[in-house]
């Protein structure tokens, strides 16, 4: 049974031109045009039949087989195996640890995709050799795999494990929280370019860090924090001239200093500078300043309300389910990142 030819790829369209074959095929089995048994053009055929590469094509085909939804007879060519419409697309979600902004991410993909597809999630601790396992154990065993590409060395060093990542299908990878460095371009998904950010989102407040005489980054050690905020931070403070300082934690029995503007990564550490502010009765907003990484609800009302910069974890996992449906171009998307002003600046 030959497709309707009258049916056009869209040229312009976002959704990509193999997902817009598999649908073609998809809305022909839903109206009942095709049947279990019913074959379907070659490849070849629907190359030729609307203008597309073999290859753009064969990745369509790929897609369905995957579904369950055509098989292959060798020497005959495929047929519709099955008109099950509910064959969910398998995701894997590969995250380097389980916190409470990856808990929104992790949501946020599974109520996009709402009910289309099922979700499995594994973690891979930043750890190359645990990931290179869980490569083994289910490469080939889904239509989608979605990386957050967060690793690390024996000596703590990042490591971008390229040549474990590689190994997944181009078509069947997608990047999330962090590009691959080194090959920014080469993977689809959704990331932070934590340097850029947190450069970026400092001069946007930069009005309110003037009065502060003091700018201090409190980046803990051996917590596995990109290194690429330190990068900016210095950036930062090197073109707006501000005389800053980056250490590893605050220091229990060392007291603030009156005009230090603290920007902290560890939750902890917040909640050191806000009980340290009260015992040296300090108002946080005019005699310290405190911004604090990655917005919660808490956060807001916490001593009049922390000011913070965060991405949009929502976001996120929204663009990156979009991206598997087809409804956003699979392309590498900086994810939004900002800064939302409190009284704690």
């Amino acid at each position: 049974m030959l497709l309707d030819k009258s049916e056009k790829i869209a040229v312009d369209s976002r959704t990509p031109k193999y997902l817009q074959v598999v649908n073609l095929i998809l809305e022909d089995i839903e109206k009942g045009k095709l049947n279990v048994g019913d074959r379907i053009p070659s490849i070849n055929e629907t190359s030729f039949d609307f203008l597309l590469s073999r290859d753009t094509v064969e990745k369509a085909y790929n897609e369905l087989r995957d579904r369950g939804i055509i098989t292959s007879v060798r020497g005959k060519g495929f047929y519709i195996c099955s008109t099950n419409m509910s064959t969910k697309t398998k995701v894997l979600l590969l995250f380097n640890k389980l916190s409470s902004y990856k808990k929104i991410i992790y949501y946020s993909i599974v109520d996009t995709l709402s009910g289309n597809a099922t979700v499995d999630l594994h973690i891979h601790h930043y750890n190359r050799n645990l990931f290179e396992d869980l490569l083994e154990q289910n490469l080939g065993n889904y239509n989608y795999y979605i990386l957050a590409p967060h690793f690390f060395d024996n000596q703590g060093h990042p490591e971008t494990a390229y040549d474990l990542i590689k190994r997944i299908p181009k078509d069947k990878l997608l990047i999330i929280d962090r590009a691959v460095k080194g090959h920014e371009n080469e993977f689809p998904g959704v990331y932070q370019d934590f340097a850029k950010d947190i450069f970026e989102v400092l001069e946007s407040g930069i009005s309110h860090l003037r009065k502060y005489r003091r700018l201090i980054l409190v980046f803990p050690k051996g917590d596995l924090y990109p290194v690429e905020i330190m990068d900016g931070f210095k950036r930062f403070c090197f073109f707006h001239d501000f005389k800053n300082l980056i250490v590893d934690g605050v220091d229990d029995d060392e007291p603030l200093d009156e005009g230090d503007c603290h920007i902290v990564l560890a939750e902890s550490d917040l909640v050191n500078i806000v009980k340290k502010s009260r015992e040296q009765l300090f108002k946080l907003g005019r005699d310290v300043g405190v911004i604090s990484y990655n917005d919660t609800p808490l956060k807001e009302i916490l001593a009049d309300g922390i000011t913070t910069i965060s991405t949009d974890f929502h976001s996120m996992g929204r663009t990156i389910a979009e991206q598997i449906m087809g409804k956003e171009d699979r392309i590498p998307i900086k994810n939004p990142f900002r800064m939302t002003l409190r009284k704690s600046l």
